[in-house]
């Protein structure tokens, strides 16, 4: 489910009496009720959950210019806030979680608190979101004025005790082998790679992987609005995000002010993760026809043919080129498919990825190699994105038990490949490492309505990829009184960064005044590309 699925891996692969001032505190800044939690068999969680709440309120959070080199331009301020590493454990190992924030930029009274952000993946940074501010989004403008922007990097991404599978010089070598396999030895060797990538995760990062999951993080979330002073939360998720949010939402439902959450994961428990993958790859054929489609439709452009036969033609001569010798020696079917699967994932990728593909068919194959492959000078990248995928593998592999028959996998992917072979493959080598993990898996929290939920905002777009629409329908079912928001006929992944005004004045609208519209909304999709 990341949201940029870093190419290099699509192929391969205290004592009592503190207690005691912990239990005050925890009433004076609205402790989590345990019943909520308890449901799901996790009383000792809440109850660490509400001490480690207790501890931030009281600590709250010493905001320091940031570092030079995290690239977050003043007035950003950052801070750090301290979490157990087990909630079951709250007085055991603490690790720290890296904060951001700018202020609101109305007046003290348009101030409506702090809007906590999380980008996805799993594992991806929060930390530009206050950037919104400082760059002059218009888009965010409105909301700006009424809340501090807070960003966070979650447990084991980036400068929050951050994890790794792998040395990230050789996660990113290229060329990978190519992810459709030809023969049963090129899936045992892919089979290899996965059971040791999921060794080196153990290796490099074990103390961690049990703790890695999705539950934790919502844990953490509360936490670090405890830190802020806040007594709710406000909350904007996108994809993977979203599937935070609506597990923050059943385990804290008392503690949620507003929350929007964008091109939805479904968060049944049959979903989380296995189905989910799946269902992706479906979902991506079909976006990768409606690129195909507009790429033939603009065919003065890009000269890649006029129908969608055509351009997939090409495709496929391309793929094949690069099978049998890697373009520019690094770039293969497995750097294309990370290349140009961010076509389906945005459509700000629409027109880029056109073009290098264009320059490539008219004899400029330097362009594709530029784009696709990776840059071994870039070590602060790389490191970025072998941390982000460890991050991706292990809170995925830790929530939900996946099967562990590689028959099942097979069976299940072989299939898929014959209706749905843009993705299937790629995305499956990228999951197995969770048939052979080490660490502990464990059973997905019941998604649902519990006392104090307040309406949630939900935002998905009809033709997704990375969160098909089915998702959206499900969290909507699953949070009474929550509103939906259909974007029809659009598809690009996260629908509140894109210029909409059907959906940005409802955003604007609930974010400042809580208000939502008598039922759900359909909008007209946002503008489309333009070469």
């Amino acid at each position: 489910m990341r949201e940029n699925k870093p190419k290099s891996r699509l192929l391969a692969l205290s004592s009592a009496g503190a207690l005691v001032t912990a239990t005050l505190i925890a009433g004076a800044v609205s402790a989590p009720a345990a019943s909520a939690d308890s449901r799901h068999g996790q009383d000792r969680e809440a109850r660490g959950a509400a001490t480690a709440a207790a501890r931030a309120a009281q600590a709250g959070i010493d905001w320091q210019d940031c570092p030079a080199d995290w690239g977050l331009e003043k007035p950003i301020q950052c801070g750090w806030v301290t979490v157990p590493l087990d909630y079951a454990k709250p007085y055991g190992k603490q690790i720290k979680l890296a904060v951001d924030r700018i202020g609101n930029t109305g007046t003290k009274e348009e101030r409506q608190g702090a809007l906590i952000y999380n980008p996805g993946g799993p594992g991806g940074s929060g930390l530009r979101f206050p950037r919104r501010v400082t760059t002059k989004s218009a888009l965010w403008a409105n909301t700006a004025k009424a809340y501090d922007f807070v960003g966070f990097d979650p447990r084991g991404v980036g400068h929050s005790a951050p994890i790794s599978c792998v040395d990230p010089q050789e996660f990113v070598k290229a060329p990978k082998a190519d992810p459709v396999p030809g023969s049963e030895a090129d899936k045992r060797a892919q089979r290899k790679l996965a059971r040791e990538y999921a060794e080196g995760c153990a290796e490099r990062s074990g103390e961690m992987l049990p703790h890695m999951t999705t539950p934790n993080t919502a844990r953490d979330l509360d936490v670090i609005r405890a830190a802020l002073g806040e007594k709710k939360l406000n909350y904007l998720g996108v994809s993977y995000g979203t599937y935070l949010g609506a597990v923050y939402g059943t385990l804290f439902p008392g503690h949620i002010r507003r929350m929007i959450v964008d091109s939805v994961v479904d968060p049944s428990r049959e979903n989380i993760w296995y189905e989910a993958n799946l269902n992706q790859d479906i979902a991506f054929e079909g976006r990768w026809k409606d690129w195909q489609d507009w790429v033939a439709a603009n065919d003065a452009a890009f000269h890649l043919g006029t129908t969608r036969a055509a351009v997939q033609g090409q495709w496929l001569k391309l793929r094949a080129a690069a099978a049998k010798s890697p373009l520019g020696g690094v770039v293969g079917p497995a750097e294309l498919i990370s290349f140009f699967q961010s076509a389906p994932y945005y459509d700000s990728s629409w027109v880029p990825v056109a073009t290098a593909f264009s320059k490539y068919v008219a004899g400029d194959t330097q362009a594709l190699v530029d784009a696709a492959a990776p840059d071994p000078s870039d070590t602060a990248g790389n490191i970025s994105a072998e941390n982000g995928n460890a991050v991706y593998t292990a809170v995925e592999c830790a929530d939900a038990k996946w099967p562990t028959s590689w028959q099942k996998w097979d069976r299940d992917n072989t299939r898929l490949h014959k209706d749905y072979p843009f993705m299937t493959w790629a995305n499956a080598w990228m999951n197995l490492p969770c048939a052979t993990w080490g660490a502990k898996q464990h059973t997905p929290v019941e998604v649902g309505t519990h006392k104090g939920l307040p309406p949630v905002l939900i935002v998905q777009s009809t033709n997704d990829a990375a969160t098909p629409y089915a998702g959206a329908v499900s969290l909507h079912k699953r949070f009474k009184g929550s509103r939906l928001i259909t974007e029809k006929g659009a598809g690009s992944h996260g629908v509140t960064g894109l210029v909409n005004p059907c959906v940005n004045q409802r955003v604007d609208a609930y974010l400042l005044s809580g208000k939502l519209d008598g039922s759900d909304v359909t909008c007209a999709p946002h503008a489309t590309p333009q070469p």
